[in-house]
């Protein structure tokens, strides 16, 4: 990666995992963290203030009713700072929590308990604007493609899977054997299909419509 380092910020309500999380970014070539937050709210006013380029963000924080969880953040955050991505960072991998973070706006969901190489790959990802999903939920995620009555074709669903795993168009391209143009092509058609006009929401709304099973 070249240029200046990405600047991230980490929300976590536990001060070992912020500690670690650091650790482990700032030892990753071009990843810069520049602040921490240990809860929802400061979390959304830290992310205004600083301006990161990515967000790492916590599920679920500490303090049950009397604060924000992290999807309650990403919401805010679509408000407050439009634009700016999100990639959960959890220990939890259920269908529901999913969902709930994409569609609230997250670009990413990543698992605590996966590899660093994951964690990296989905806040690059995330920076320039593409998706990024654990490799353990995007197995479950694409592991069954509705029948061929469903909406997406065979070779729309093996975009969107792609999509789903943090691709760009070429790499989508490299992947099938196609060409960039014909990926645009597809990527115009399952737009057209899910009613989005953008990766992230292609990916939530095949979700939501059990186009792609989490399992």
């Amino acid at each position: 990666m070249t240029g200046s380092p990405l600047r991230l910020l980490i929300a976590d309500d536990h001060v070992v995992v912020r500690a670690g999380l650091r650790a482990l970014l700032e030892g990753a070539a071009g990843l810069d963290v520049i602040g921490e937050a240990d809860s929802g709210e400061e979390a959304v006013r830290l992310a205004v203030e600083l301006a990161p380029d990515v967000v790492l963000m916590d599920l679920r924080f500490a303090g049950g009713e009397r604060g924000i969880d992290g999807v309650e953040a990403v919401r805010r955050l679509a408000s407050e700072a439009p634009g700016m991505p999100v990639v959960m960072l959890t220990s939890y991998s259920g269908r529901a929590d999913v969902v709930r973070a994409l569609e609230a706006g997250a670009r990413g969901y990543v698992l605590k308990a996966g590899r660093p190489e994951e964690l990296f790959r989905a806040v690059r990802s995330a920076a320039e604007g593409g998706f990024g999903l654990a490799t353990e939920l995007v197995g479950h995620l694409v592991g069954q493609v509705t029948s061929p009555a469903a909406e997406l074709t065979q070779r729309e669903a093996q975009v969107v899977r792609l999509m789903a795993d943090g691709h760009g168009n070429r790499s989508i391209a490299q992947s099938l054997h196609l060409s960039e143009a014909t990926v645009k092509t597809h990527l115009i058609r399952v737009y057209r299909k899910l009613g989005v006009d953008n990766r992230t929401a292609a990916v939530t709304e095949a979700v939501r419509r059990g186009l792609l099973d989490l399992g």
